[in-house]
């Protein structure tokens, strides 16, 4: 794994700061982050927004991914795609994602979000693994 970052450090992802997501498990191509639905989440509809969601499947996708990197490696997003099944408008969201493979370059990631131990939504992504720069 890369240089131990804490993932819910404030600052270490300002946008995930914001929509409120946290994580409480991160290891061996999983991770698991939360999301309480509070007001600010909403859409005109008067349920989650869907880009609160995505922002759950992406963070927890990287996450996942970045708990098996080399220490010289990062990652990026290359796509994603996110199926919805259910609207909610209150409780507790709660992401499991989990690495379904990784090559070199390449790696496949699954997530499921729950709310009140009903599956709301699906997605999977397409990550880019690279060396990092040097700094300096």
């Amino acid at each position: 794994m890369p240089e131990n970052l804490p993932m819910n450090k404030k600052g270490f992802s300002p946008f995930r700061d914001m929509v409120g997501a946290k994580f409480t498990r991160v290891e061996n191509g999983y991770s698991q982050c939360v999301l309480e639905v509070s007001e600010k989440l909403m859409n005109p509809y008067r349920t989650v927004h869907g880009g609160a969601a995505f922002a759950m499947v992406d963070s927890g996708m990287g996450a996942a991914l970045y708990s098996v990197l080399a220490e010289n490696e990062i990652c990026a997003t290359i796509e994603s795609q996110i199926i919805f099944f259910k609207p909610v408008s209150a409780g507790t969201l709660i992401c499991d994602t989990r690495l379904v493979h990784r090559s070199k370059k390449i790696a496949t990631l699954e997530s499921e979000i729950s709310n009140n131990g009903q599956v709301v939504a699906r997605a999977t992504g397409t990550w880019s693994i690279y060396r990092a720069r040097k700094k300096g």
